[in-house]
């Protein structure tokens, strides 16, 4: 602890020196691993101007520097200047040719201007000289594959990963993803368990057979296996890590809490656990305690978006209203196209009174998740509280082009109707709704607390089922 302090402090002070020369214009200089530590502090802040600043008088006096060239080129490409970055790692090409970090640094930026064919070509040249960190060429050849939606080949990539680094987590958690699409995960398990009959002591090949396991929902043997792995290594933070999201998969929070707790007695704090404890305590429905570890990923990495949302949903479980919606506004400044961070701020600002922004913010929320009914039918129901029936129908017929043939939107729509004294057309949704989810008109009923109503709408309903028995 003392020592990670003395390192902080020390960091600190390099770059106030470094930004004390720039100010000064002083030139003073500095060593290659002082110029490596405040390019490191200026990316992990996302100050990338800086960033490009330092890497370049680091590279006027350390000019044939290949990592300082590959750190150069992910600036640029952090500033989106990706023709440039890739120009610079082509020089850097010709004078290292099979310099296995130039390749996968390029590869990674065509991929990034989604120039995924490329990519792998340059990946399998890379393949052609080097055996050393093959599992990573690997692994990039298979994300490229999978933005292309070649599944197949994604998971041939993949498993050549696993076989040269059966440890790969990256390869791992891709791999199970692509077979779950493809419908191969199932049949997947007996690949998994090979690598458990070749080494039943490898902690690593329990890990893998956890993820899978938790992937099929079978929580039980996910837990065991990732126990199996932590018995062989104790150390294994990420087991430790699986283990408590399968916990809080199965609705095991106590467990899932004492899982994350020995992550972090392991290799410390991080946004991530944090954030996972945050969720436990939220589902313990321990609100305070949950917005505390929420908080204090925040603090962790103010970029890590999930945290502020957490925070957020903790403070809306309490129906503080205008707090939540203070946080799930920072959660939206760091991810504009999340439907649900857009559907939350919408719903908080209903509960405030601020009907306009609410509105404004379900129609961003409609743009992001458009298959997500809720975003539809709250979005409806604010205009059907104002007595704008014609409005509240409009959003749910754009819904309907959406989700095609939804019995809730129907449902709603006949109510809509009804209020709006559009008996015909309220029956025509009604009998559509009726024949796709009989059960579902219950919820006519809440609309309709009346007795006289309730008792003519049963009477229709009641009519319906005896026709269509």
């Amino acid at each position: 602890m003392a020592h990670d302090f003395r390192k902080r402090e020390e960091e600190e002070e390099l770059i106030k020196r470094f930004e004390e020369s720039l100010k000064k214009n002083s030139n003073e200089f500095f060593e290659i691993n002082s110029y490596e530590t405040i390019i490191d502090y200026y990316l992990e802040h996302s100050k990338f101007k800086k960033a490009l600043v330092a890497v370049n008088q680091a590279m006027d006096l350390y000019p044939f520097s290949t990592e300082l060239i590959t750190v150069k080129a992910q600036i640029l490409s952090n500033l989106e200047e990706y023709d440039e970055a890739l120009s610079l790692l082509e020089k850097a090409r010709n004078l290292h040719p099979t310099d296995l970090e130039i390749y996968i640094s390029m590869g990674s930026i065509l991929s990034l201007q989604l120039k995924h064919r490329e990519a792998i070509e340059l990946y399998e040249q890379a393949l052609s000289f080097t055996d050393e960190e093959a599992d990573e060429v690997y692994y990039n050849i298979g994300l490229a594959h999978q933005h292309l939606e070649e599944y197949e080949l994604a998971i041939e990539a993949y498993k050549k990963t696993i076989d040269l680094n059966i440890a790969h987590e990256g390869a791992l958690y891709e791999l199970a993803f692509c077979l779950d699409i493809v419908g191969q995960l199932e049949s997947s398990l007996s690949y998994y368990k090979k690598f458990i009959d070749e080494d039943p002591y490898s902690a690593a090949a329990w890990y893998n057979l956890g993820i899978v396991c938790n992937k099929l929902e079978k929580f039980t043997e996910a837990i065991e296996a990732y126990e199996y792995a932590l018995a062989i290594d104790e150390s294994f933070a990420s087991a430790s890590y699986n283990m408590g999201n399968t916990y809080l998969n199965s609705e095991q929070y106590t467990k899932a809490l004492d899982s994350f707790r020995r992550t972090i007695d392991i290799e410390g704090p991080s946004p991530e656990v944090y954030c996972s404890m945050g969720a436990a305590y939220e589902n313990l429905e321990q609100y305070d305690l949950g917005l505390k570890y929420f908080q204090k990923a925040a603090k962790l990495d103010a970029f890590y978006d999930e945290a502020w949302f957490g925070a957020g949903s903790c403070l809306e479980k309490q129906e503080k209203w205008y707090q939540a919606l203070h946080f799930f506004n920072k959660a939206i400044k760091l991810d504009s196209q999340n439907a649900e961070y857009w559907k939350a701020a919408a719903h908080a600002e209903f509960k405030i009174g601020n009907t306009i922004s609410s509105i404004s913010a379900y129609e961003e929320a409609s743009h992001y998740g458009s298959t997500d009914k809720e975003i539809w039918l709250n979005w409806s129901f604010i205009y059907y509280e104002q007595g704008e029936y014609k409005k509240a129908i409009e959003v749910l017929e754009q819904g309907l082009g959406e989700i095609p043939n939804e019995p809730d939107f129907l449902y709603r729509i006949a109510v809509y109707h009804i209020e709006d004294g559009h008996f015909k057309e309220a029956f025509n949704f009604l009998e559509n709704a009726l024949l796709l989810d009989f059960e579902g008109h219950r919820m006519l009923f809440d609309f309709f607390p009346k007795p006289e109503t309730q008792k003519a709408l049963f009477k229709i309903i009641d009519q319906f089922r005896k026709e269509n028995q």
